[in-house]
């Protein structure tokens, strides 16, 4: 009988999956949304351009989405620079603010008005100016040392790239590497 169940489990598991559509994996980075995925979003029904998902030049979706304090995401939704996140990113936040009389992760909080609202100190926003390849840069100027001194000498190129292009009041920029590091990107936000 429980061979029979798993042979059934098995056929109806492989027909479910037979028309399934393929997976999409992999990391799209947003300077190359139009390159490389655009034509294949609108073939799938996609009606925003990527211009629409990620402009230097205009206001486009990348200009709502945030880092959270370096370690979580969250989407601005109004014009005040309302922001959704995640229940886990805020916790340490709300719990700060909270106490036995006004226990705020239980019982929520509610700001009337902006003079209601509860600052947090030390916490940040970060929205994405503009990304930028900077990989061809990063391996000229490595090259020009001994290979045993290239990893340290990496870590200081990327860091005076990152310096150059971070100045400014509330700006600040990294270069992270990304596919194995392989290739450099710089990145610049608005703090």
């Amino acid at each position: 009988m429980n061979r029979f169940f798993s042979i059934i489990c098995l056929v109806l598991c492989a027909a479910a999956t037979a028309h399934a559509a393929p997976p999409d994996e992999g990391m799209w980075l947003p300077i190359y949304i139009k390159q490389l995925n655009e034509a294949d979003m609108k073939a799938r029904g996609y009606k925003l351009s990527a211009q629409d998902i990620y402009s230097i030049n205009t206001s486009s979706m990348k200009d709502a989405v945030i880092s959270l304090g370096g370690f979580c995401t969250g989407e601005i939704v109004s014009a005040d620079g309302l922001v959704f996140t995640n229940h886990h990113c805020g916790y340490d936040a709300i719990a700060s603010h909270s106490t036995v009389e006004n226990d705020y992760l239980k019982n929520g909080f509610w700001a009337k008005n902006k003079d209601q609202e509860l600052q947090n100190e030390g916490l940040t926003a970060s929205i994405l100016v503009r990304m930028e390849d900077v990989t061809e840069m990063v391996a000229k100027l490595e090259m020009m040392v001994p290979e045993a001194g290239r990893a340290a000498k990496r870590a200081m190129v990327m860091d005076s790239i990152a310096k150059a292009a971070g100045q400014g009041d509330g700006m600040r920029a990294e270069v992270k590497n990304f596919f194995g590091g392989n290739e450099q990107y710089l990145m610049v936000y608005e703090v």
